[in-house]
């Protein structure tokens, strides 16, 4: 996205936390694309046969931030990073419901290879990782909120620091400590196996 239309997304999304209503018809197009590209990559964990598509995702994420009076975004980035846990959060609540259905039996399981926080071998379950981080979030918030905006919300070390008010040595120590952190509490889960439902 070039300069000028990140500063667009910027005025735009102060002038809705403003109570300019037409703000938002000026914002959605805007960001929609990068909406999406989130919603890809969450949706890429989450395996080709999920019923939620990737517009889907897009589309009740974006309701549920409007309707839930969160307009207070301070920038492009923040907004990006309060959509991608409003996303994380909406396939959890499906994977727990599934669980449910199922009797803790057909959860899907997601990779973090790329991520580099676990081995290739070990497979989690969303709402394990979910667990995780929210495990994470009451040790350290700023670190859970780390993961969430790199790994999830696809944000660049410069683009956390400033929606956290860090430096950027900041956010790589949270990054590394969170990374470290995650791996343990993922390793100490018992393995799932979805061959038994």
């Amino acid at each position: 996205m070039a300069a000028a239309a990140r500063q667009d997304v910027t005025e735009w999304l102060q002038a809705w936390s403003e109570g300019d209503r037409s703000a938002l018809g000026k914002l959605m197009p805007a960001v929609y694309a990068e909406l999406h590209r989130i919603a890809h990559r969450y949706m890429n964990l989450e395996g080709k046969d999920h019923v939620l598509q990737t517009t889907a995702l897009v589309h009740e994420a974006y309701l549920r931030l409007i309707d839930s009076g969160q307009q207070h975004f301070r920038n492009r980035s923040h907004f990006f990073a309060i959509s991608a846990e409003a996303m994380r959060r909406i396939l959890v609540d499906f994977a727990r419901a599934r669980r449910c259905r199922k009797r803790g039996g057909d959860a899907r399981r997601v990779s973090l290879h790329e991520t580099k926080i676990l081995t290739d071998e070990k497979n989690l379950d969303v709402v394990d990782l979910n667990d995780a981080i929210e495990a994470l979030a009451a040790v350290d918030k700023r670190k859970s909120q780390v993961v969430e905006m790199r790994f999830f919300g696809g944000l660049t070390t410069e683009e956390i620091a400033g929606v956290l008010n860090v430096s950027r040595n900041t956010v790589l120590s949270d990054w590394n400590f969170a990374k470290a952190w995650l791996c343990r509490e993922l390793r100490a889960k018992p393995a799932f196996d979805t061959t038994k439902h």
